[in-house]
């Protein structure tokens, strides 16, 4: 009985404050009451907390009324009040927020905040009811994006009428000055009802105890799911100081699947899943919090304070809206003899570097660290982009992700900027393909029958032509020249081919002799990739998992030279190969680069002297990089599935090509990476990843582009990154009348709407069209008067009416009544179609749903047919046990 109420007592803390802080033994006596939101001249441009976006939808900007913490370890609260009384829906945050200020903001949703001032000091509570998290965002760490047609559910008669923001201030030493802050989170909200609802799922241990000075601790937690099916998304761990790693399982049948793990201190905000998880009836879910008692001289226990400790797991999840549940927890261990079976990685620490260590209540950086980043360093002009922080997205409006082709080998971009995709079409590279010495197994089978070479359009991912057909037996490498001929490489057939997109009279040239192996100036043994020098002509060839060398040959075919050669030692040096996997040429420096797959590195080359320039190697590479694409200063990559027991995830990335720095990472949104085989990337930032087990082609985007502002910051003159939104093209297309001068304040708003629109774009076609009609609405001394639009707006209206009205008299006038009346007819069929009434539009939804492996959710089952093992037999990081999820129901055929 007493641990029963222990448990009900630890539940109702977490929930009713939400996150503990240090106590101030001031702070208990310490609240603001000021009634009304008092903003200084550094905060004005926040003072209108709504914003109208369109008929439906509208943000809401959450900011601190301007507040100066005045002790490090500050946590401040403020509350906001949902402005409408119906049913609305959380479908977007943006923070708004510098790292150099705030260590980390909650977001949480209730009835009834703790305080009725304009803020308060969080010690004392965030709501005196449930309190339930939404949204967190921290420094370091990534943003919360919910996927499309997800959202909180807030206000009517069940949801949250108040939005409790908590701020924690960690290093004050900024606000030396005694500027008022108005850090804080802009909410997209809409009134349309969502398909999907969000929640939150807390698993939280209650009776844990460390010994002292005991080495590992684990606290297990586990509870049976007999609810209808969620689908989770993100998850955010938290315990105290002894906290080492948290990590959440769904449990199925005796599979173990990870949901999410992360060490509890790095920045606690939440972190998309790596794959997405279904959680069914009957299911449980499970999760292991390591501690250890080193250091400590007595026992420690789950508590509240900053020497207790705390084993909490948050599972943002979604469930269709008609089942939905908001919040629920888990506080029990059900199944304690399961865990004898965990996957060993639930109890290996995650290592953390000291920059980025959660101290709760203390953050650890180095003492100079800020020093060091006012210093202004000089620049090479080609480190334009050296401090961008660029952020690519997925283009959740395109619908190529569903084209499902065969083992998608390769991508490019024709010279009209159309999308070329090379697949394998129903052959499939396994162990059984090759002997021992890379001769092809399965000629038997045949040429493959379908066309292998697709020609896409970027837009709406309709094929435009197809080609390739009974030509390859394996497809591998796919690059296009400056005229636009296809350059491919056939693993199988150990050849390269030169193709006409446009004739069907053969290769224009091959390489290499067919279906044999081998190493000097006329045969290859399973090439990669090609490039060609569009200056020159010069055509190089990785070549390739059997041979580990770079070939050159003339525009003709002619060999002129070769460089690389195998891995010598456990330290690969320069020149050195272990599956030269994709070339990325950069034609003003004069430079080819290779993408050195089993080495985790980027090497570049002179193209003229063949000299070594330079390697690119990070530890968030992993140990494979699969393949890169240049466009000017920029290089994008992306590298492979992570081996058992490491830690970085398969990922793009975003590279400043002259200093080699990451400075952006992206995944999709929709299924996800499982052998990301080819990247490509266009001028205007647009990027396509083709995946050979998945068999998909994704379209990411550039969402925002930065650009270079001098500030003052403590005396000196440094450069800081301004974001704004990409395109003067997407300002038109969301009514902002490009002509008008913006103000910068205004811009900031109008920059929230933009990106709120931008990424919640409508599926259908007639919809986009009416919301692309929509004129921002602005306030009164933005640059252009309210009065003056609406008196523009109102004036072709009116002429409009006096025509027809004109018309119509002349013509009753003329005919008489008959003429009437077959007016109004008329009438009556234009105000129809307009209506929608007796038309037939596309319907995108029906259209994919005659395609094999559509799921109308738009979330599909991962593909797990079929692998693509381009590894040797002995490596076992591509084996089949890796997929042993259930496969999807098979499609009947047509």
């Amino acid at each position: 009985m007493a641990g029963r109420t222990r448990s009900l007592l630890l539940l109702l803390l977490v929930l009713h404050s939400g996150c503990l802080a240090f106590r101030s033994p001031l702070s208990v006596f310490k609240r603001f009451k000021e009634t009304t939101r008092s903003f200084s001249n550094e905060c004005l441009g926040t003072t209108r907390a709504v914003t109208p976006i369109d008929s439906s939808d509208f943000a809401l900007d959450i900011r601190m009324p301007g507040v100066t913490p005045k002790q490090s370890d500050t946590y401040f609260c403020m509350s906001m009040r949902l402005p409408v009384d119906e049913e609305a829906f959380v479908i977007d945050f943006k923070p708004r927020a510098s790292m150099d200020t705030v260590h980390h903001m909650l977001l949480f949703g209730c009835n009834m905040p703790s305080s009725t001032g304009s803020y308060w000091f969080c010690d004392e509570g965030t709501c005196t009811d449930k309190a339930n998290i939404l949204y967190a965002w921290a420094r370091n760490a990534p943003p919360t994006r919910l996927p499309k047609g997800v959202g909180f559910r807030v206000g009517g008669e069940t949801g949250s009428k108040y939005f409790v923001l908590q701020v924690h201030y960690g290093d004050i030493s900024a606000f030396r000055d005694n500027h008022k802050d108005c850090s804080g989170v802009s909410l997209h909200l809409t009134r349309v009802p969502q398909p999907l609802i969000a929640g939150m799922y807390l698993m939280m241990s209650v009776d844990t105890v460390i010994p002292a000075g005991e080495k590992v601790v684990n606290s297990d937690i586990s509870c049976h799911y007999k609810m209808y099916p969620m689908h989770v998304f993100a998850y955010r761990v938290h315990t105290h100081h002894l906290g080492k790693v948290v990590s959440g399982y769904r449990v199925r049948n005796g599979q173990w699947t990870l949901i999410g793990r992360q060490s509890p201190q790095l920045p606690q905000a939440f972190y998309p899943v790596e794959h997405p998880v279904d959680v069914t009836f009957g299911d449980i879910l499970a999760a292991r919090c390591v501690f250890t008692g080193e250091g400590r001289t007595e026992a420690t226990h789950i508590g509240g304070t900053s020497s207790d400790e705390m084993c909490n797991l948050y599972i943002m999840y979604y469930m269709e809206a008609k089942h939905a549940v908001s919040f629920m927890t888990c506080t029990q261990n059900v199944a304690p003899d399961m865990f004898r079976t965990i996957p060993p990685e639930a109890n290996i620490p995650i290592p953390v570097k000291s920059d980025m260590v959660m101290m709760h209540g203390h953050h650890k950086e180095a003492e100079n660290k800020e020093k060091t980043m006012l210093i202004p360093q000089p620049k090479r002009e080609e480190e334009e982009v050296l401090d961008q922080d660029f952020h690519v997205e997925e283009a959740l409006d395109w619908p190529g992700v569903y084209l499902l082709p065969g083992q998608v080998s390769g991508v490019a971009l024709d010279p009209k900027n159309n999308l070329v995709i090379f697949h394998r079409g129903d052959h499939v590279w396994d162990g059984n393909s090759f002997d021992s010495k890379f001769v092809y197994q399965q000629r038997g089978l045949g040429p493959i029958e379908d066309d292998t070479i697709l020609v896409i359009d970027p837009s709406n991912a309709a094929i435009l032509q197809s080609s390739g057909k009974n030509l390859f037996y394996l497809p591998h490498g796919l690059s296009i020249d400056k005229d636009g001929n296809y350059w491919v490489t056939d693993v199988a057939l150990h050849q390269v081919f030169k193709l006409d997109p446009h004739s069907k009279a053969g290769p224009l040239l091959i390489l290499g002799r067919s279906m044999q192996p081998g190493s000097d100036q006329n045969h290859f043994c399973q090439p990669t990739d090609v490039a060609v020098d569009p200056s020159t002509g010069a055509i190089y060839v990785s070549d390739g998992y059997c041979n580990s060398r770079i070939v050159q040959f003339s525009p003709s075919g002619k060999f002129i030279t070769q460089w690389g050669e195998e891995v010598s030692g456990s330290s690969p040096k320069p020149g050195q190969f272990s599956v030269p996997h994709s070339l990325a040429l950069v034609p003003h420096l004069n430079q080819l680069c290779v993408a050195d797959r089993e080495n985790g590195r980027i090497q570049c080359f002179k193209t003229d002297t063949k000299e070594f320039v330079r390697e690119i190697k990070h530890a968030s590479f992993g140990r494979n990089i699969f393949a890169i694409s240049y466009i000017p200063g920029l290089l994008f990559a992306v590298n492979g599935k992570p081996y058992f027991g490491d830690q970085e995830p398969v990922q793009g990335f975003v590279m400043n090509f002259s200093s080699g720095e990451i400075i952006g990472v992206f995944k999709p949104v929709r299924k996800h990476f499982d052998m990301p085989h080819d990247i490509v990337a266009s001028e205007d930032g647009t990027v396509y990843i083709g995946d050979a087990h998945t068999n998909t082609v994704w379209k990411f985007t550039l969402t925002e582009k930065m650009e270079h502002r001098s500030v003052k910051k403590a005396g000196i003159e440094v450069q800081e990154i301004k974001a704004r939104n990409m395109t003067e093209q997407w300002s038109g297309r969301l009514g902002i009348p490009c002509a008008f001068p913006l103000k910068s304040k205004t811009w900031k708003e109008a920059e929230a709407v933009v990106e709120s629109k931008m990424e919640n774009k409508p599926t259908s076609s007639e919809l986009q069209k009416m919301q692309e009609k929509q004129k921002l609405i602005k306030e009164p001394g933005s640059g252009v008067p309210v009065v003056l639009i609406t008196t523009l707006l109102v004036i072709p209206v009116v002429v409009l009416l006096a025509i027809a009205i004109f018309i119509r008299w002349k013509k009753s006038r003329a005919f008489g009544a008959d003429s009437e009346h077959k007016l109004e007819a008329s009438s009556g069929r234009v105000l129809g179609r307009f209506r929608g009434k007796g038309s037939r539009g596309l319907n995108l939804g029906n259209f994919f749903a005659s395609r094999k492996g559509y799921s109308r959710k738009g979330f599909d089952r991962l593909s797990t047919e079929g692998s693509d093992q381009e590894k040797d037999e002995d490596d076992g990081s591509e084996s089949e046990e890796e997929y042993s999820a259930p496969l999807p129901t098979p499609a009947p055929s047509s």
